[in-house]
């Protein structure tokens, strides 16, 4: 009952900001402008489970201009290509590294391959969402200092890189050529988390074409107030592969490292689901006993 009146709330906010954005989505022929509704925390690791709310939810949604977000985690990527063959636009979570963000991009791109093949248009947009901050956070005090502050600069541009590359693949080109428009890199969780650090290392550093930078309102009033004018993020990723080596020679397992994070937001987005829940079920017996 609880999670219910949570989706019926939230659909309510969300059509109206889908709404307030409808100029921004059609200015833009239907590439800005979204809004995102996340199925349940709790579904990450069940595939029919998450396709099928993600179905409902963006049904009930009713507007052109929404994602349905979905975990990009092992049994979150059969969900996100069945969505996107469906015709779902899908703002893909908990992406932290290179390997999982074209892990999710392969399935977008399958899912519009497979429209493609079933005589569909394959105009249904996505983002994947890359993580970056908490990377910091992870090695915080475990890497030498003059290493501080540099890891999610550094994983962004390895990733860059390899968006650069998948971007000019045959595969992208042909699915392109049909009429598609490429999933995009979406940076998140780009609040800088250490005070010592710049407040806009994250926007800084990730300037670059053919992605979003979801920043926090704090992180956006920051750069408007005295952020200077970036360079564009180098398509070959700068200095990013030198960068992780040095983490790695200072004993950082970047794999292992990747997971554990993914694992931990999947278990925080949990919790915080969970809590909400809970709040709503004791909001719903006080009423019942007034």
């Amino acid at each position: 009952r609880s999670e219910q009146t949570f989706f019926e709330l939230a659909i309510a906010d969300l059509r109206r900001a889908a709404d307030a954005f409808a100029a921004v989505h059609e200015r833009s022929a239907g590439l800005d402008g979204f809004v995102s509704l996340e199925v349940s925390p709790e579904l990450a690791y069940d595939t029919e489970a998450t396709l099928a709310q993600a179905r409902e939810l963006y049904a009930r949604m009713e507007r052109p201009n929404v994602y349905i977000k979905i975990p990009g985690t092992p049994e979150g990527l059969p969900a996100i290509e069945a969505a996107i063959h469906a015709g779902i636009s899908v703002n893909v979570t908990l992406l932290f590294s290179s390997e999982h963000h074209l892990a999710a991009a392969d399935a977008h791109l399958r899912g519009l391959e497979r429209r493609v093949a079933d005589g569909l248009a394959p105009d249904v947009p996505s983002v994947a969402s890359l993580f970056m901050s908490r990377w910091d956070k992870a090695v915080a005090g475990r890497v030498p200092a003059e290493l501080e502050n540099r890891l999610g600069l550094a994983i962004g541009g390895r990733a860059y890189r390899a968006y650069r590359e998948f971007l000019a693949s045959d595969r992208v080109q042909r699915i392109m050529n049909a009429g598609a428009v490429p999933q995009r890199l979406l940076w998140a969780s780009t609040g800088t988390k250490d005070p010592g650090a710049s407040d806009t290392l994250f926007i800084d550093g990730l300037a670059a074409p053919f992605t979003v930078n979801t920043m926090p309102e704090g992180t956006l009033l920051a750069y408007a107030d005295h952020g200077a004018a970036p360079r564009a993020l180098a398509p070959d990723g700068g200095d990013a592969e030198a960068t992780l080596a040095e983490f790695t020679q200072a004993g950082i397992d970047l794999d292992a490292l990747a997971a554990q994070l993914q694992q931990e937001g999947a278990d925080a987005f949990v919790a915080s689901w969970r809590s909400l829940v809970a709040t709503l079920d004791a909001k719903h017996a006080a009423l019942s006993a007034s």
